[in-house]
């Protein structure tokens, strides 16, 4: 094994299959609190041309799923291809949260492995991880992560750099995650977010906004259909619009350039939309996300995939498209001695650096052969581990689902469920809130949502909206403990420290 240590210049000792490739780019474009609300999904309403033309030219996964909804601790994840419990990156990483990935995760970190392999990286829009050395891009492009059309024309020189070197763009909106205040306008007691929308109908350089009719806006299972909840739903979409902008101009973009034929496009978002029993939960509405894929050199088009696939299999696939990946290990080709990487910088020498954990190699595993094929399949199961959000938020939950059920174990349970400061001041929550535990929410009440049980056990195949918790139905009896022990399996297998909470508490 021959591993590279990469400094203040890149370094490029590269099997000859890893050799310059500048006709194998690659655009990661992540958004911020996005659910499959995508024409391409199925949604009714929304207006999303640019995304719906990658999905009608590439493959779309109808079964993609976040690990963790939670903005750091997810993109620790798509960039690293461990699950966030073994990362290190728990939860936040600004402000006060102050949470970061172990040092040694460098040796399987996606941009480091890439500019490894020889290409030019860059990113634009939201970060949101550490440590940067880690996580370390040759460039940082300015632009306003809510002006989706504006950091694309910022992305131009980058892409129409004369280089030998294939590049790598990760581009990451902040659209369409709560934020910029609220809609004064409305008429409503509680008024709703902004979801970064300007006010009084006001729009980005470059966008034409697309307005919503709240009366109009579908209504997810897992939310209360009230007047509150469709104003802040109209808002939401209004941001999925501007977010569908920004693609389309990135895609002109690469057409102008010459390179849209020569680029692997990935769609996905950090996990789902920002409404309590969406973000922050490992249910459905929180963990499901869109994932479209647009490979230049896959024939068969317009495929839709029901494979289970998950945020951790990104970096190994990406890795993959760039000829960098060992499948036989599922590990880089060429990965970083992490003890020489440190030890040359001079950095973190009396760090816990890793936790205990041996990087070599990757939780997830390489979706390219998916590309073009409906029937191919990688996983049978999919594993999320979510611990915190904000700092004060503490609330471990796991979860194993294959295509039949779904189990979550609470392991905080006797906690009551903790909100994420922006979804506990949203409208369409504190509408039902205020009205105390019995009202409504989607398909709980307000305090079977605050209190949760230890195990949720759900057929998601009869039950896709986890309306049913069967954990204390006797006739699931020998089901729930079944799936007790491969959800046990797989956190023995990931190196889950919380798996000593079987055994206590």
């Amino acid at each position: 094994m021959v591993f590279l240590l990469i400094c203040a210049a890149p370094i490029f000792a590269l099997a000859a299959d890893d050799a310059k490739r500048p006709d194998r780019n690659i655009v990661f474009f992540i958004t911020d609190d996005e659910s499959p609300t995508l024409v391409c999904y199925g949604d009714p309403v929304a207006v999303t041309p640019n995304i719906d033309a990658i999905a009608k030219d590439g493959t779309i996964f109808r079964n993609a799923f976040a690990t963790t909804a939670s903005c750091s601790a997810s993109r620790s994840v798509v960039l690293t291809g461990l699950h966030n419990h073994m990362n290190g990156q728990y939860g936040h990483t600004h402000h006060f949260h102050k949470f970061s990935s172990y040092h040694d995760v460098v040796s399987l970190a996606l941009p480091r492995l890439l500019e490894n392999a020889g290409y030019r990286t860059a990113r634009c829009g939201k970060y949101h991880v550490a440590p940067e050395a880690v996580f370390h891009f040759e460039e940082t492009i300015p632009g306003n992560s809510r002006s989706t059309v504006q950091m694309a024309n910022n992305c131009e020189a980058f892409i129409k750099q004369q280089d030998d070197r294939p590049f790598f763009l990760y581009f990451a909106t902040s659209d369409p995650h709560r934020g910029g205040g609220v809609d004064k306008t409305s008429e409503r007691e509680l008024k709703p977010d902004l979801f970064g929308n300007k006010p009084n109908k006001g729009a980005y350089p470059g966008v034409q906004e697309v307005f919503y009719d709240p009366a109009k806006v579908p209504i997810p299972e897992f939310l209360p259909d009230t007047p509150d909840t469709r104003e802040e739903l109209a808002q939401y979409y209004q941001a999925c619009s501007r977010i569908d902008q920004g693609l389309g101009r990135l895609v002109e973009i690469l057409k102008e350039a010459g390179v849209y034929d020569k680029t692997l496009i990935v769609f996905t978002a950090d996990h789902g939309m920002a409404f309590s029993g969406g973000k922050t939960t490992v249910y459905e509405g929180g963990l499901r996300v869109p994932f479209v894929v647009r490979d230049p050199y896959v024939e068969n088009r317009g495929v839709e995939s029901y494979a289970l696939i998950s945020h951790v299999d990104i970096t190994p696939s990406l890795l993959d498209f760039a000829g960098a990946l060992n499948k036989e290990a599922n590990a880089p080709k060429n990965p970083i001695n992490a003890n020489k990487f440190w030890k040359e910088r001079g950095e973190a020498l009396q760090e816990n650096r890793n936790g205990g954990n041996k990087f070599d190699h990757y939780h997830g595993r390489s979706w390219i052969d998916l590309l073009g094929n409906p029937e191919a399949t990688t996983h049978d199961s999919i594993f999320a581990s979510h611990t915190f959000h904000e700092i004060q938020m503490y609330y471990p939950m796991r979860v194993y689902r294959d295509q039949r059920f779904k189990l979550i174990w609470n392991i905080a349970h006797k906690l009551d469920y903790p909100f994420a400061s922006d979804l506990w001041a949203a409208s369409s929550w504190q509408a039902q809130y205020q009205q105390g535990e019995d009202a409504p929410y989607g398909k709980k009440t307000v305090g079977e949502y605050i209190h949760r049980p230890k195990f949720e056990l759900y057929n998601i195949e009869t039950d896709p909206h986890e309306e049913l918790n069967l954990a204390e139905d006797p006739a699931y009896a020998k089901t729930l403990e079944a799936y007790k022990k491969k959800l046990k399996a797989m956190q023995k297998e990931l190196n889950d420290p919380w798996i000593m909470k079987w055994d206590y508490e």
